[in-house]
């Protein structure tokens, strides 16, 4: 198992930043930090992302994983691990991204649905796939594609939050994407920093609680 993918299924929260502005992210990432999220995205397709995440592993360095999210082919792939990225994440599979990370040390959890494409993903070297969109499919489907597919690590995405989080563990989901959900980005264009710490401690806490049998 490689470090990422270790430090994926012991935390089991991703946090995605789509859209944060340059002069929000890093308050808002140091925020989530100290509220406990051990891993955490800016998508590619956020104005001045690449810089996001350079400063990101700079910053962050010993207190949580960085990475790069939407990365849609190989050359988004080399240019996010040319700014830190230590994985990348993808709402699509490209086989090529896979193969690159893979060449790198890179982790690669490519964005999946079906079976077909789940497995597709696993034998080009995906160490866990992310489940997309979670929020049409919901924990249900999650649970059903685990019993075939239980030695596959899944990362669940979309439609995740507070009050169903430990539906989507219970169901099988080694770890989960959360967007919105926990990167409010209206509190960091605020400047309400330690209200976003105290959001990302509460769903630590019920990722720790959902592990209790909570």
């Amino acid at each position: 198992m490689s470090l990422l993918l270790d430090a994926l299924t012991r935390e089991k929260i991703v946090a995605i930043f789509r859209g944060i502005g340059r002069e929000e992210a890093d308050g808002a990432a140091r925020a989530l930090a100290a509220g406990g999220i051990r891993l955490m995205e800016v998508t590619l397709n956020t104005d001045g992302a690449l810089p996001i995440l350079a400063r990101w592993r700079e910053q962050l360095d010993g207190q949580a994983h960085v990475g790069a999210g939407t990365v849609l082919d190989e050359r988004m792939a080399r240019e996010a691990v040319a700014a830190g990225a230590e994985f990348l994440i993808s709402p699509n599979l490209d086989e090529a991204v896979v193969e690159y990370g893979a060449s790198r040390g890179v982790s690669v959890w490519p964005g999946v649905m079906t079976p077909t494409e789940i497995v597709r993903a696993w034998k080009a070297g995906a160490e866990a796939v992310k489940i997309f969109p979670m929020a049409s499919l919901g924990h249900r489907y999650l649970q059903e594609l685990k019993a075939p597919l239980n030695h596959i690590p899944m990362l669940a995405t979309g439609g995740v939050d507070l009050d169903n989080i430990g539906d989507y563990l219970r169901a099988g989901a080694a770890a989960v994407g959360l967007g919105s959900k926990l990167v409010q980005l209206e509190l960091a264009r605020q400047g309400r920093f330690e209200e976003m710490e105290r959001r990302a401690a509460a769903f630590v806490a019920a990722v720790r609680a959902a592990e209790a049998g909570g």
